[in-house]
C-alpha cells in the first residue's frame, strides 16, 4: 500500500529526515515513534503531499506521489497535529464544507456527515460553534473531518490529545474499526496508545529509523526468567546439564530465593527451552518458583533505542 525508499528531507545544512526506507500494507495499524524535533511530523507532511521530499520516493497504492500527488491525496484522510478548524462555524456545517473539498458529491454530503459524526461521538454538539468546543470535542471533530471521504489510509498526528479516558478508549476503538478496511498511520507521544492499538512501531531518532518491528516481536526478549530456591552450586551444575543455555545472569536473591535470566544459542524459544531447563533443575534438587518468558515493554525499548 504504502513504499517509502530512501527518504530525505533538508533544510539548508539541517537534515530533518535522513534516508528512511519503510513499506506498509494494506489493514495494517502502525504507530510511528521519537522524541519531539526527531522527524515524526515531517514524515507524515510528505506521506500526505504537504511537503515535497529532498530526495528519495513515496509511492502510494502504485501511485508515485511527485507524478501523482492529488490522486494520492484523495486517498489519504489527515488530522495533523494542531487540528485545523474554522471556530466561527458549527461542527456540521463545518463538516459538510470538509466533505465538499473532500470531494463527497452533494447527493452523499449529508449521510457522510452524519456518518462522521455519529463515529466520533458528535451529535449532542453537531450545531455548536466549534469556539464553544473543548480541546477534546476540537479533537473529535478533526477526527470526523479525515474520515468524511472514506479513506484507504488514516494519517492521525496526536489523536489524543485533550481526550479524557473515555473518549481515548472510543478512540481506540475507532481506529480499529477504520483499520478494517484502512490503513493507520499513527504518531503519539503516549506510549500506551502504541501498545494497545498498534501491530507494528517504527521509531524515528534525530532523523533516522532506528526500529521497524511488529509489536509481538518488539515484546519477546528471547530470554527465560526463572526464581529457584537451591545452593548456588546447584543452580549451576543444573544449567550446565542443558546444552541450549548460552549465558546466565543473576537477578536478584531475595528471601533464600534466587532469579535468574537465561540466554539461548540459536535464539531458540524460551517456551522451547523451559522444559529442559524445569527437569535440568528439579534433578538437582532446586525447588523451582516461577519461570516465563520475559517482556519488555515499548517504554523500555524506547529509551534503549533513545541511548543508542
Amino acid at each position: 500500500m504504502i513504499s517509502v525508499d530512501g527518504l530525505v528531507r533538508t533544510y539548508g545544512d539541517f537534515t530533518a529526515i535522513d534516508n528512511v526506507s519503510f513499506k506498509i500494507g494494506q489493514g495494517e495499524i502502525v504507530g510511528l515513534l521519537g522524541h519531539n524535533g526527531a522527524g515524526k511530523t515531517t514524515i507524515m507532511k510528505m506521506l500526505t503531499g504537504f511537503l515535497e521530499p529532498t530526495d528519495g520516493s513515496i509511492t502510494v497504492d502504485g501511485l508515485d506521489i511527485n507524478r501523482e500527488r492529488e490522486a494520492i491525496q484523495r486517498k489519504i484522510g489527515y488530522l495533523p497535529e494542531n487540528c485545523p478548524v474554522y471556530p466561527e462555524m458549527t461542527v456540521i456545517d463545518y463538516l459538510n464544507y470538509a466533505a465538499a473539498l473532500h470531494g463527497v458529491s452533494e447527493t452523499e454530503r449529508l449521510s457522510r456527515v452524519r456518518e462522521a459524526i455519529a463515529k466520533t461521538e458528535l451529535s449532542g454538539k453537531a450545531t455548536q460553534l466549534i469556539n464553544t468546543l473543548s480541546r477534546g470535542y476540537r479533537q473529535r471533530v478533526g477526527v470526523a473531518q479525515s474520515l468524511l471521504h472514506h479513506p484507504d489510509i488514516l494519517i492521525l498526528d496526536e489523536p489524543t490529545n485533550g481526550l479524557d479516558p473515555s473518549q481515548v478508549q472510543h478512540m481506540r476503538d475507532l481506529i480499529r474499526e477504520v483499520a478494517q478496511h484502512a490503513t493507520v498511520i499513527l504518531s503519539t507521544h503516549i506510549l500506551q496508545e502504541v501498545q494497545a492499538i498498534c501491530d507494528r512501531v517504527i521509531i524515528i531518532r534525530a532523523g533516522k529509523k532506528v526500529m521497524d518491528s511488529r509489536m509481538e516481536e518488539l515484546r519477546s526478549a528471547h530470554r527465560l526468567l526463572v526464581t529457584v530456591q537451591a545452593e548456588p552450586g546447584k543452580v549451576d551444575a543444573a544449567l550446565k546439564e542443558v546444552a541450549v543455555v548460552q549465558s546466565v545472569e543473576q537477578l536478584a536473591n531475595d528471601d533464600n530465593r534466587q532469579s535468574y535470566a537465561l540466554e539461548f544459542r540459536d535464539q531458540a524459544e524460551p517456551q522451547q527451552c523451559a522444559p529442559a531447563v524445569a527437569s535440568a533443575l528439579l534433578g538437582q534438587g532446586c525447588a523451582l518458583y516461577a519461570m516465563q518468558p520475559e517482556q519488555r515493554t515499548l517504554e523500555s525499548i524506547f529509551l534503549e533505542t533513545a541511548a543508542q
